[in-house]
């Protein structure tokens, strides 16, 4: 019997996008969470939603590799731009990720996970290169999955995909002083959100390939909060399913 993909959405539209696929689902309900056993494509997969924040995340994945037996997990999710060549509608695919908050100072250097000796982690290159590919060719055709109107109700231009550092924390970025005081720790960091970096962890002590894709919704300052639940199920549930 093969190994599953684990196919994690961190929002409830998007999960649904997918699960809209998935011609024979079946619910399995662990530790409080439903996951979608089935198929998409022909290959068997694990749909699920991560939970908010790093320890609902860590959690959803060890379920799937402790539990459901998953050989890889692709997690998906809404986050805010930080590059400054980061636009919204655009789709940034993570080479590494840092929890932004993790601060042991003065016992170790901030940012470092003090049991692992290491900040940054690197996520598997061959997996994030096919996600790369994939989400790439989806925004070339981004016409084909969302509706004109719906592109020129958000104002996107033509979309790209980023490859680079993510950030994740257990807050919610939403001022300009808050993404301005990242951005000056963490030059290299294209976005932030609230989850991959401790998935990134997880799969790291599982030794398990991990891919974060996450589609920019905001710039992650003061207006963070507008219409987020419109971008979610305009635009980021159908970049997500395609």
């Amino acid at each position: 019997m093969s190994q599953p993909w684990a196919l994690v959405s961190a929002l409830h539209d998007e999960l649904s996008a997918v699960l809209n696929l998935m011609p024979d689902e079946a619910v399995q309900k662990v530790a409080g969470r439903e996951f979608w056993v089935g198929h998409l494509q022909g290959r068997e997969v694990i749909a699920t939603l991560s939970g908010i924040g790093k320890v609902a995340a860590a959690t959803t994945a060890t379920l799937l590799i402790e539990h459901f037996g998953v050989q890889g997990i692709i997690f998906t999710g809404l986050a805010g731009g930080l590059g400054q060549q980061v636009r919204v509608g655009d789709v940034v695919v993570a080479r590494s990720l840092i929890q932004h908050d993790m601060d042991a100072r003065p016992l170790f250097p901030r940012h470092m996970i003090p049991d692992l000796r290491k900040d940054a982690f690197l996520v598997d290159p061959d997996l994030a290169h096919a996600v790369t590919l994939s989400a790439a060719e989806v925004l070339q055709q981004v016409h084909q999955h969302v509706p004109s109107r719906t592109l020129v109700q958000y104002g996107l231009h033509q979309p790209c995909v980023h490859e680079g550092l993510i950030l994740s924390g257990d807050r919610f970025v939403s001022t300009a002083a808050d993404s301005a005081e990242l951005v000056q720790r963490l030059p290299q960091a294209l976005a932030v959100e609230m989850e991959g970096a401790a998935m990134a962890q997880v799969c790291h002590d599982f030794g398990i390939p991990l891919a974060v894709v996450r589609t920019i919704s905001d710039r992650a300052d003061d207006t963070a909060h507008v219409d987020f639940k419109g971008f979610l199920r305009d635009v980021a549930s159908h970049y997500s399913a395609a």
